[in-house]
């Protein structure tokens, strides 16, 4: 009955989600704060129509959270779907091979910001309820809560979810924000890293200066800077911030074993993303250096002219935003608190140096002895024909923490994208079959989880 009315409701499905997708949702652009209320007041319409008993949108001082709930049973279990319909900016535009916000589907998937990340997959969660009321099979009680500021750092959820304890009271938190290996090999994250996400401004004279006039007299702050990022890995590919690995989780050799038992071809993925070598941690793997070891990234760096031409100019600013994956039982607010003592002793007398941490989250492990993982592995059993390997997710998503902490909630992560999907990129996509295998299978999760 399921499989059917998916089928016969499919190209539907897909219009409604590319609507969606046709809102640039991007939080972190203020350009963009009508785009985001919009895409929040879609999702409201359709969790209405799919049948809610009530639906809001929950102001905060930033991007709104809508906020839904279907109580067939207050003795019943309770599902509390987690999710964000906020996007990454789709820069640089000139690297999509289609407009970012025009979904179009090619060889199967769907290309548009946020397909994947995490619209949808979202999207499979708000079908999955509506074909479950369409069909009279909701087993259980459903709440769903989906912010706009996951891709900023979720600032004001965290103060939602203090505030509403009583309201989000339910048994176990059910997100799709992650990917699986394959169609072919299921998955389910069991664990994820933390963030810390930093910017810093180095300053050298007070404007900008000709270069011909006073360079090799008057330190460069691009080049300082340069030489300041380039000193945070040793030549192991080891972070050299005193302390950082102080808290770090160490696990043992049937640990790592058990990470690298995952389906992973080293040549295939040094092809998919054109490069030569991998590189990394000295010691570690591909799949452990990206799911259980620390890492430290420029994720951007600027200053000076970077206009069309040539102008020679020495800067008097030059900046980057680094960000640090961290692994359990790191904390981000020590760590951020580490690269600051760190960033700032390694500044020469020349420049001056601001350092600023944005936003982090805390690492996250799951139980997979719960009777919501069994579920859900018996979800990919019954639609997928084979249980899903237990992986760990190279990403962040700091709200699983906090669920943890605030509500003593676990969360399963039951996220249906692949790694190669280039969420956070140009030409970000999700695979169409990805979609409707994925509302199947949460459909499949509610009638195991229900039974428990």
């Amino acid at each position: 009955m399921v499989k059917e009315y998916i089928e016969s409701n499919q190209q539907r499905f897909l219009d409604e989600l590319f609507d969606w997708l046709r809102i640039p949702s991007v939080s972190a652009d203020s350009r963009h704060k009508n785009d985001v209320r919009r895409a929040a007041e879609f999702l409201r319409d359709k969790l209405a129509s799919a049948g809610v008993d009530t639906v809001e949108i929950c102001e905060t001082p930033g991007h709104p959270i809508v906020y839904a709930e279907k109580i067939i049973n207050p003795a019943l279990p309770t599902v509390v779907v987690y999710g964000h319909y906020d996007v990454q900016p789709p820069d640089p535009l000139d690297l999509w091979h289609s407009p970012p916000f025009e979904p179009v589907v090619k060889e199967g998937k769907i290309y548009a910001r946020g397909s994947c990340d995490d619209k949808g997959q979202v999207y499979m969660h708000i079908k999955a309820f509506e074909a479950m009321m369409k069909l009279n099979a909701l087993p259980c009680n459903v709440k769903f809560m989906i912010e706009g500021e996951e891709e900023v750092g979720s600032e004001n959820l965290a103060n939602f979810v203090k505030e509403n304890h009583d309201r989000l009271k339910g048994d176990i938190i059910l997100i799709s924000d992650t990917a699986m290996i394959s169609l072919e090999h299921p998955s389910i994250t069991t664990g994820l890293r933390g963030l810390s996400y930093m910017e810093v401004e180095v300053t050298g004279p007070n404007r900008d200066l000709h270069s011909g006039v006073y360079g090799g007299a008057v330190a460069n702050p691009i080049n300082v800077l340069s030489k300041m990022i380039a000193s945070l890995h040793d030549e192991s590919g080891r972070v050299t911030i005193p302390g950082f690995y102080d808290a770090v989780d160490k696990l043992s050799a049937a640990e790592r074993e058990a990470i690298n038992k995952a389906p992973f071809n080293q040549d295939n993925y040094k092809k998919e993303l054109g490069i030569d070598e991998v590189q990394g941690e000295k010691g570690y793997t591909t799949l452990e250096r990206t799911g259980i070891r620390p890492t430290l990234d420029v994720n951007g760096i600027w200053g000076g002219y970077t206009g069309e031409g040539a102008k020679t100019v020495l800067p008097s600013k030059a900046y980057a935003k680094i960000s640090m994956r961290l692994v359990p039982h790191q904390n981000n607010h020590a760590i951020s608190e580490l690269f600051t003592k760190h960033f700032l002793s390694i500044a020469p007398p020349s420049v001056k140096v601001k350092v600023t941490a944005l936003h982090g989250g805390e690492p996250a492990v799951t139980p997979t002895d719960s009777e919501a993982f069994r579920a859900a592995s018996a979800a990919f059993v019954d639609v997928f024909g084979k249980a899903p390997i237990p992986t760990r997710d190279g990403g962040s998503i700091p709200i699983v923490a906090l669920f943890k902490k605030e509500l003593g909630l676990d969360t399963v992560l039951m996220g249906f994208g692949f790694d190669s999907d280039a969420i956070h990129s140009p030409n970000e996509h999700y695979g169409v079959k990805n979609f409707l295998l994925g509302i199947e299978t949460i459909v499949s999760f509610y009638k195991h989880y229900s039974k428990n």
